[in-house]
Order: structure tokens, then C-alpha cells, then sequence
């Protein structure tokens, strides 16, 4: 039996990013002094996710997490259309070796927001994906 990892299913939904031509940064944006932010970029913050049984006998070797990807542009605008590149991007089916993976389901999000805790400020909005996969 085959315990399904989270780190290949967040490394797919990475690669699909930055496929659509995204910056992706994982868990946070770079906090270094002199780091400056691109016009635009996404955060991966993933879940741990679950193993799910995927029969009465018990065997946990299905998957399903929740990944936010917080978009992040230098205006409303510019957040949006990261939103919109996201789902672009996670529009099919994800490929995790070893795995069957359903498309990822698009859970929405809150209204764009602008953070006035960085300089200059940033606008910002979250957007959450279901991800599901089998053996196979």
C-alpha cells in the first residue's frame, strides 16, 4: 500500500504555475532586506492534506488537500489577472508520478484586498483549489 504525499501534489501545482509563466514562491514571499516583489507573483500555501480510504477495508491511498495560491499584483488589476492566470493553469488535471489526479477544483476566494503593511503597498487575493488523486 502506497501512502500518498502531499510534497509531489504541491510540487505539481507549482509546476503548472510556473508553466503559465508565474513567479511562485512556496509557503511566503522572500523576506530579505533589498529583496524587491515583482509587479506580479503567487504564493503556494498548501494543507497537509488527507489520506482518504478509498474502500470499506481501510486502505488510505487516496489524497485530497486544499491548496491556496495567494495572487499578488502591484495593482487590483494586477492581482486579478494572476488570479486569472492561476486558473488557467490549474484548469486540467495535475501530474503527480504514480498518481491518477482529478482536476483541481476551483474553491473561489474572498474579494481582492490591498496590504498597506508593505512599501509601497500591495493588492492582494486568495484563491483555493481542491486536489484529489488515486493510485494509478
Amino acid at each position: 500500500m502506497t501512502v500518498p504525499d502531499v510534497l509531489p501534489h504541491a510540487d505539481a501545482v507549482q509546476a503548472a504555475l510556473e508553466a503559465a509563466e508565474l513567479t511562485v514562491y512556496l509557503g511566503g514571499a522572500p523576506t530579505e532586506a533589498g529583496w524587491t516583489p515583482p509587479d506580479h507573483f503567487a504564493v503556494l500555501y498548501p494543507d497537509p492534506g488527507m489520506a482518504v480510504r478509498e474502500s470499506l477495508a481501510d486502505a488510505r491511498t487516496d489524497f485530497d488537500a486544499t491548496m491556496q495560491i495567494t495572487c499578488v499584483g502591484g495593482s487590483a488589476e494586477r492581482a486579478l489577472w494572476v488570479a486569472g492566470r492561476v486558473r488557467q493553469a490549474l484548469a486540467g488535471p495535475l501530474i503527480v508520478e504514480g498518481r491518477s489526479c482529478w482536476p483541481p477544483e476551483d474553491l473561489g476566494g474572498p474579494p481582492v484586498a490591498r496590504d498597506d503593511d508593505v512599501t509601497p503597498p500591495v493588492w492582494f487575493v486568495p484563491v483555493q483549489y481542491r486536489i484529489c488523486s488515486t493510485p494509478g
